[in-house]
């Protein structure tokens, strides 16, 4: 079948479609039917009883497949590389879970991991799912005062923990921040759990703390619990714009068949194959796609600690997916930019095997069309660009390479997948003509594996996503559709600038920014201008090397602005910058620019990567006229 066929077979019939797709599943017992009408936006079999762990792990080697490799960690920090097979992973899995068991954690207890890229932090999550527990996993690293307010809201029995995170050049230590936290927060857990890492071993506080080995010891290995299909699995928590973060929940049973069929369906992956997300199990992709949807799946994935540049070098990337035989590569568009930028011309890529890569898959930033030139012409691959949220939890918009390679539009992430009913509105809630920038919506109900609701949260849920355009998921994105059924996604709603009356993408300048021979990364943001309201400003990145002039550079991307966007862009301000302001998992933190250009005082979020860069960019725009020049 078509991507067409299938799409179509979902849109005639989406109880029937979504019932076939549960087949895949081990089912304690089978839902009757796949969507209920309860709870604020429906919910998906739940009347099932069905056990995460299971699916991902028991099956596999019940099946007789327990040699196979189930996690490849490779750390190029530490210089090592291990594996573990099904049935090791199982044995480990039911030991922590029989400990947690042990120590008073039962089904629907929460419980905070915080942890670095190490296998424990899948194994942590899975022992939590065995038992019916349900897991928050906190961003290891994250300010004391975050994790303290996510332990308020979750209030968990007991937080698992690594002494210390590796970063290039430094130790960041988990265990004094984890203390303030604790120390901080209302709520306290009964215990904590810590892996204690070579390279910091923490000091453990008596009758609270627990090393990691010794509190598994004599533990009975427990057997996986059944669970009822709308059971949570675990609560995400995700910036939220008044400053306290969304827990975004997500269901067993949906979460199940969603990632199931998207491993197929969408990035082409079966059993035994070697499937690599390079995120971290803090963020939404290291969930679905490192932890979860391999695993379901019966794939091997991979848990990679390191950076795309500098550990050692930009050939990181091409050097695991050689080693470790990948079949699927799934990255967000900042890390290739980064790659491009230390290495322009790809040399080397040329220094690796890469013959059983099939698939380069983006997410997480928008993929500029030169980012994807510049893999395609390089990898002679398809290059995908996709496109889904913390929310959602899989792609609302992708190429769905399993069904059928669709043709690749640069700049688009392809088409809705099947429970995907997208709309573009205008700010009345109607439909705007194809082609129109709006407010990207999705018909409700949303598929499985999306999320049914927030943490003890449900007038914030309703005012967050549903209440501005009712019937509909509001997804927060601007952008249109072609005449293909292309999606574009533009910008965050908040970045659409109005320029003397005229809505611009800034999204689009970008766009035209990165086409430029010199800009290795760039980001526009919108100014408050007397005169037009907002005018956009240009932020570049330069490629190593470069010979031409800074002046010279932004000379040209003006000029190109106004050749191929038009005089109605305003575009005519620009500064170059060594690097731009980004949280751990790799977005542009364009909002925070837009504060410091209108000079208004800005603390760093708290999941920025280095606080240090607002200064070096206030630096940055105040040399063109911009920053802090109302104070």
């Amino acid at each position: 079948m078509a991507y067409r066929d299938v799409y179509d077979a979902w849109k005639s019939d989406p109880e029937g479609f979504w019932m076939e797709a549960a087949r895949q599943i081990d089912w304690e017992r089978a839902p009757s039917r796949a969507w209920f009408d309860q709870g604020p936006v429906g919910e998906w079999f739940s009347d099932a009883l069905v056990n995460t762990c299971w699916n991902a792990v028991d099956r596999h080697v019940e099946a007789g497949r327990g040699d196979q490799p189930a996690i490849i960690h490779d750390s190029p920090i530490t210089g090592t590389s291990r594996c573990l097979s099904f049935a090791e992973l199982r044995d480990r899995v039911a030991r922590l879970a029989g400990a947690l068991r042990a120590g008073g954690v039962g089904k629907g207890d929460r419980v905070i991991i915080y942890m670095p890229m190490v296998p424990e932090a899948l194994e942590a999550m899975l022992a939590c799912t065995r038992i019916g527990a349900i897991h928050s996993v906190v961003f290891g690293g994250f300010a004391a005062r975050e994790l303290a307010i996510r332990i308020d809201d979750a209030k968990p029995r007991a937080i698992i923990a690594a002494s210390c995170g590796l970063e290039p050049g430094r130790v960041v230590r988990y265990k004094p921040l984890l203390d303030a936290a604790i120390e901080t927060a209302s709520h306290k857990p009964e215990f904590c759990v810590i892996l204690q890492r070579e390279q910091d071993i923490a000091e453990l506080i008596p009758g609270r703390d627990h090393e990691w080995h010794e509190f598994q010891q004599g533990a009975a290995p427990a057997d996986c619990v059944a669970v009822e299909g709308n059971h949570p699995a675990y609560i995400l928590y995700t910036s939220g714009t008044t400053g306290q973060p969304k827990g975004v929940v997500r269901h067993t049973a949906g979460h199940l068949v969603a990632l199931n069929w998207s491993m197929r369906n969408i990035y082409g992956i079966d059993a035994g194959d070697v499937f690599w997300a390079a995120s971290d199990v803090g963020w939404v992709v290291g969930h679905s796609y490192i932890c979860y949807a391999p695993l379901i799946a019966g794939a091997t994935t991979i848990v990679f600690e390191g950076k795309p540049v500098g550990t050692p070098d930009a050939g990181t990337i091409w050097r695991v997916i050689s080693d470790h035989k990948v079949k699927s590569f799934f990255t967000a568009p900042t890390a290739i930019r980064a790659v491009k930028r230390e290495d322009p011309a790809g040399e080397l890529i040329g220094n690796y095997d890469l013959s059983g890569l099939q698939a380069v898959f983006l997410a997480g930033e928008r993929a500029d069309p030169d980012t994807i030139q510049w893999l395609e012409d390089r990898l002679h691959l398809p290059v995908l660009d996709h496109w889904w949220q913390t929310e959602t939890g899989w792609a609302i918009a992708a190429n769905p390479f399993g069904i059928e390679h669709m043709p690749v539009k640069k700049g688009s992430p392809s088409v809705a997948m099947p429970g995907y009913d997208v709309q573009i509105l205008d700010d009345a809630g109607a439909t705007v003509p194809m082609g129109t920038l709006g407010a990207i919506a999705v018909k409700l109900p949303l598929p499985p594996g999306t999320l049914p609701m927030l943490w003890n949260a449900e007038e914030r849920f309703r005012k967050a996503y549903l209440d501005r355009f009712p019937g509909y998921y509001e997804t927060g994105d601007a952008g249109y559709v072609d005449e293909d059924g292309y999606l574009y996604i533009m910008a965050r709603t908040d970045d659409v600038i109005n320029v003397a009356g005229h809505r611009l993408s800034t999204g689009a300048i970008e766009e035209v920014l990165a086409s430029h021979p010199a800009v290795a990364e760039c980001a526009v943001i919108g100014a408050a201008d007397r005169l037009k309201g907002e005018v956009p400003l240009g932020l570049l990145c330069l490629k190593r090397g470069v010979q031409t002039s800074n002046e010279q550079v932004i000379r040209e991307i003006v000029a190109l602005v106004r050749d191929r966007i038009g005089p109605v862009a305003a575009f005519r301000n620009a500064c170059v910058v060594d690097r731009l302001p980004k949280t751990r998992s790799g977005k542009i933190l364009r909002g925070m620019m837009v504060r410091i250009a209108n000079g208004e005082d800005v603390d760093a979020p708290a999941t920025i990567d280095d606080p240090a860069i607002l200064d070096e960019i206030a630096a940055a725009l105040g040399q063109i006229g911009y920053a802090r020049r109302q104070g």
